[in-house]
């Protein structure tokens, strides 16, 4: 079987990186990591895939004047590693339209809330204001447009009265573990119809 190869960009300790490569270490899985590429030097999740066997790569985005610069630096590990597919996994730089256009239809990102409800950043905090009863998270095809891209999965959690934004984000994050990975499967394999998760249990 022909599998095709998924690069990973984090600025961080990559949980859900982890979750995805971890998937993808199933022999029958659709796709294989062929790459882990972060925007910072001292982000945990680059040992961690190292841990795993997969190549890693940095493009420090401090070292650029401006963003088209860090973008096309970017290109070459993307292009040197055979990546088809990118996921954004706790990727923390805003890509531009000319960069996000060479992936049109092949790169996923992960957000935690329910979109379109909260897109960018202090989700947890802005469903918590809003006095919402449910929060979660949500994966998508990335456009231009930030956070509205067409949705590919989500998953729901209810939000308890006492919750606070660290308490609410303790309980999505799991679900995006889950999330992200199963999404992920069903979009290499053809299947775009969105997917419904809930807390199990």
């Amino acid at each position: 079987m022909s599998r095709t190869r998924v690069a990973i960009l984090i600025s961080g300790g990559g949980s859900n990186m982890l979750a995805l490569a971890r998937d993808m270490v199933d022999p029958g899985h659709p796709g294989t990591a062929c790459l882990v590429l972060s925007n910072r030097p001292d982000a945990g999740g680059l040992a961690r895939a190292a841990e795993l066997g997969i190549a890693t790569a940095v493009v420090d985005h401090r070292g650029f004047a401006d963003r088209a610069g860090f973008e096309a630096a970017m290109m070459a590990p993307l292009r040197a590693s055979g990546a088809e597919v990118v996921c954004l996994a706790g990727f923390m730089r805003v890509l531009t339209p000319g960069f996000i256009a060479q992936w049109t239809g092949r790169m996923l990102n992960i957000h935690p809330s329910i979109l379109p409800l909260f897109p960018g950043l202090h989700t947890h905090a802005q469903c918590l204001a809003a006095g919402m009863a449910v929060h979660g998270c949500t994966v998508h095809e990335v456009t231009p447009d930030l956070d509205a891209g067409p949705i590919l999965g989500q998953a729901v959690v209810p939000v308890a009265a006492d919750d606070t934004d660290e308490t609410l984000a303790a309980r999505v994050l799991p679900l995006e573990h889950r999330l992200y990975p199963a999404v992920l499967r069903r979009f290499l394999a053809g299947n775009r119809a969105p997917l419904a998760l809930f807390p199990e249990g």
